[in-house]
């Protein structure tokens, strides 16, 4: 796929914008999304600096037509979407651009696109403080034609010292102060957010609360809770002190090896659970076929 790399977005990203007070700067941007790009970080393993430089370039810092009309702000096409669609002269008259409901969205599917696409997988292998080789390593894997990109990201990454947002381990914002909005716009639900070690957001069941009650508390289907969790086809109700994830577990590091010795019997979903790993990782990385097994207190398995 070839993304967005328009002349009118590499204007924004170095130019001021003069009298138009519409018009967000790039640092305004940086303090908007770094929250956000912090949070792709933690859960997909891509530089923080990485991801907003790029949002910025691309997107004029959310200035462009398409993040205003799409809430694209990173130029994603078409290919494979079988969401909302906007057309939009590019390389060829009237290509097709994904459209997002939020911008947030747009952030995430970039992630998505990082990791799902083998040809980026050998990026995975730097340091995660390296933008330079990232910058370097996304021109080489096609994601641009420009052949200053990865300068141009240099570039910005240093300017606004966002080299520093790979440092950091956890949101900017703590978990405990995120508030989850219900679907029903009018009210707002206290329920706490939290943050796994391994950068899943989840929720913490309380009394009383269902599959279908925790659904609609926070804006979300139950094929997706089905879809984020792994509780098998036997868990019909939740138990006080269950987690249940809000948001994709993170399906593989290739590069980073994680072995665990049981210290109790616990199933497979249990573990996938407890550790915000997908149960399927679980089996393929230890050559599990039964979807039922269970774990004895002792055995040594492979997480990553």
């Amino acid at each position: 796929m070839k993304l967005l790399i328009a002349s009118v977005a590499l204007a924004f990203s170095f130019s001021s914008f003069g009298a138009d007070v519409n018009r967000i700067s790039n640092k305004e941007y940086v303090d908007q999304w770094k929250n956000v790009a912090v949070e792709q970080m933690l859960a997909y393993k891509i530089p923080a600096s990485i991801t907003m430089a790029q949002a910025i370039l691309e997107s004029g810092s959310g200035n462009s037509a398409l993040a205003l009309k799409a809430n694209n702000h990173f130029g994603i096409k078409c290919h494979g979407w079988n969401g909302k669609k906007i057309y939009k002269d590019d390389d060829a008259k009237d290509e097709c651009f994904r459209a997002y409901q939020t911008a947030e969205e747009s952030f995430k599917d970039h992630s998505l696109f990082l990791e799902k696409n083998s040809r980026y997988d050998f990026l995975f292998i730097y340091e995660q403080s390296d933008y330079k080789s990232w910058a370097k390593g996304l021109k080489k894997a096609g994601y641009a034609t420009n052949p200053k990109y990865p300068r141009l990201l240099i570039d910005i990454i240093e300017k606004y010292n966002l080299q520093e947002l790979d440092q950091l381990n956890q949101p900017l914002i703590s978990p405990e102060e995120v508030i989850a909005l219900s679907v029903n716009k009018e009210s707002v639900s206290k329920r706490t957010i939290k943050m796994h070690q391994k950068g899943v957001k989840y929720i913490e069941v309380k009394k009383g609360d269902t599959f279908y009650s925790i659904g609609q508390e926070i804006g979300l289907t139950l094929m997706q809770l089905n879809r984020y969790n792994d509780f098998g086809n036997k868990k019909d109700f939740l138990n006080v002190g269950d987690f249940v994830y809000v948001q994709p577990k993170k399906r593989r590091n290739i590069f980073k090896k994680e072995e665990i010795h049981i210290e109790r019997s616990i199933s497979m979903n249990q573990l996938a659970q407890l550790y915000a790993i997908n149960a399927k990782s679980i089996k393929r990385l230890n050559k599990i076929t039964d979807n039922e097994m269970t774990f004895s207190k002792g055995e040594k398995i492979t997480l990553r």
